[in-house]
């Protein structure tokens, strides 16, 4: 009886052991190159906390920045929506002490910002790299936005095409965020937020030169929004001279951004053309083709974007399949052939595909070459 009760002690103590065993904290990098001339920094800058009506401690919000890959957030607590203030500090510059402190050793850039969270018009509005949040804590929305531009801050207009405050899902660029942008107070918007893309704010950032941003907002623990498996947050990928706050700001101020969410890339074809080119490399670029024979180009993608690619016009020498998907991280075949028998001889081929997951305009892919030449 006692050996029995000695053995069963023992499974206990290591089954115990085994269920207390700590959860790997392991970072998954987000793998999109740099382009010439600049450092790639991902970020999310619109988030929640328990300092306003998000339901995990700030640094939380830190610690899966880390493990998803990213090197930049915000914190962008809701000024005037405190739900949980008898249970927490109603103290509105508190989120950021605490989550800059904790993004100090993971080496995350961590923004000071609020969401000055009013009814449409203007609606939602993120300012961020303010320096004190609690004085944006006024009555007229007006007037925080006022404070907000006498501290620097940069603004941007938060889910255009909220249904709580669009109700047909499509949004409005409304006379009193056109007065704010004819003032430079608005500088950017949110072309995605969480799950939700708005193709006609992506026209506005394009026709008014506003910074474009794809954030999540979110509100629970990031892995019940973006399950292991499933589609990863939204992210802007910002393009900085140095990986800085102030690096980060002046990309904003110069509108170097691009919006990652669900295998798209968006923003400005002179960011989208540079991170293609550095993601994808033909590895077999040189081969002879001779008649109509059939010959497989290896092409490798770096990157965590699978390149959806659409022939955009027949080449006149050789054929080349007419839709083909570049994968993450994968060398993939193309089969390309001649078009007749009488081929022969060499020369540079550029075979032209859309690709129709960058987009540089709401229906505008960007169109690239494939570059390959015949012995």
């Amino acid at each position: 009886m006692r050996k029995f009760c000695v053995s069963f002690l023992c499974v206990a103590i290591f089954s115990f052991a085994a269920c207390a065993a700590p959860t790997l904290r392991a970072r998954t990098p987000v793998l999109i190159p740099d382009v010439p001339g600049y450092i790639t920094i991902k970020g999310d800058f619109h988030m929640h906390t328990v300092f306003s009506d998000g339901y995990v401690w700030p640094t939380i919000r830190v610690e899966e920045a880390w493990r998803d890959g990213l090197d930049a957030i915000a914190i962008s607590d809701h000024l005037e929506y405190l739900p949980f203030k008898s249970d927490v500090s109603p103290n509105r510059d508190r989120s950021y002490e605490i989550a800059r402190r904790a993004g100090d050793p993971l080496d995350i850039l961590v923004v000071k910002g609020a969401e000055i969270t009013r009814d449409m018009p203007p609606g939602h509005l993120n300012a961020l790299f303010i320096t004190n949040a609690e004085a944006l804590a006024v009555p007229r929305w007006e007037d925080a936005v006022e404070e907000a531009r006498k501290q620097g801050a940069y603004i941007f207009y938060n889910h255009p095409g909220w249904q709580r405050q669009a109700p047909s899902g499509v949004g409005t660029l409304y006379a009193e965020h056109k007065k704010l942008i004819a003032q430079g107070t608005l500088r950017g918007i949110e072309i995605v937020n969480g799950p939700e893309y708005y193709p006609e704010a992506f026209g506005w950032a394009n026709e008014h030169n506003l910074t474009m941003f794809g954030n999540s907002d979110v509100h629970e623990p990031i892995g019940l929004s973006y399950p292991a498996g499933s589609d990863r947050r939204p992210i802007t990928l910002v393009y900085v001279k140095e990986r800085s706050i102030k690096g980060i700001r002046e990309a904003f101020d110069q509108g170097r951004t691009v919006v990652f969410s669900q295998n798209r890339l968006m923003g400005k074809e002179d960011f989208l053309r540079p991170i293609f080119e550095q993601s994808v490399k033909v590895l077999n670029p040189k081969f002879p083709l001779r008649g109509t024979e059939r010959k497989l180009v290896q092409i490798h993608n770096i990157s965590d974007v699978n390149y959806e690619l659409e022939l955009a016009e027949d080449h006149k020498q050789i054929n080349a399949l007419k839709g083909i998907t570049l994968n993450a991280r994968q060398t993939v075949l193309l089969q390309v052939s001649g078009r007749s028998k009488e081929q022969s001889g060499g020369g540079k081929v550029a075979l032209r595909y859309r690709v129709k997951n960058l987009l540089y305009g709401p229906r505008e892919p960007l169109v690239v070459s494939i570059n390959i030449e015949l012995l």
